[in-house]
């Protein structure tokens, strides 16, 4: 998955939409490329290995659009940021990749902007959309981070 500069659009969600994908492509290229022990590595046992990272971005985006949009479960699993062994770097990523894809499909499916989310806290989708979009980009520097410490992997 990688998105180009998102363009401009009048359509807000569609906006929302391209600026998620282009972050979310930003934290699929991070965490390419790389072994599985070099996906579980943490710069001295500091921030989070990029399988975490990604594992947790899958989880987050399904506890809100799932969770709070649809009104299914919005637990997180202890291990969400350090997944065991049976995880694997292919695996996380392709259950990102599934996980934004559903996303994306749910988003579209509910369409309106203003459409409350189903636990309240006075959220609505465009709430969460914009919080999918800070979360995604903070991870992606964070990613970033961890490959450049990891390897010296830099750039997009």
């Amino acid at each position: 998955m990688t998105a180009e500069f998102p363009g401009g659009t009048p359509d807000e969600l569609e906006l929302y939409l391209r600026w998620l994908a282009f972050l979310r492509g930003a934290v699929l290229r991070k965490a390419s490329g790389v072994t599985d022990e070099q996906a579980r590595w943490r710069p001295d046992g500091r921030l989070l290995p990029l399988i975490g990272i990604v594992n947790h971005l899958t989880g987050v985006e399904r506890r809100w659009v799932d969770g709070q949009m649809r009104g299914g479960p919005v637990d997180k699993p202890a291990d969400e940021y350090t997944p065991g062994a049976s995880l694997t770097v292919a695996a996380a990523l392709a259950a990102y990749r599934d996980r934004a894809d559903r996303t994306d499909r749910a988003v579209r499916s509910i369409g309106d902007l203003s459409t409350p989310s189903r636990y309240g806290h006075g959220t609505d989708l465009r709430f969460v959309l914009l919080h999918l979009i800070n979360e995604t980009a903070r991870h992606a520097g964070h990613a970033d981070a961890v490959r450049e410490l990891l390897d010296g992997t830099v750039g997009e």
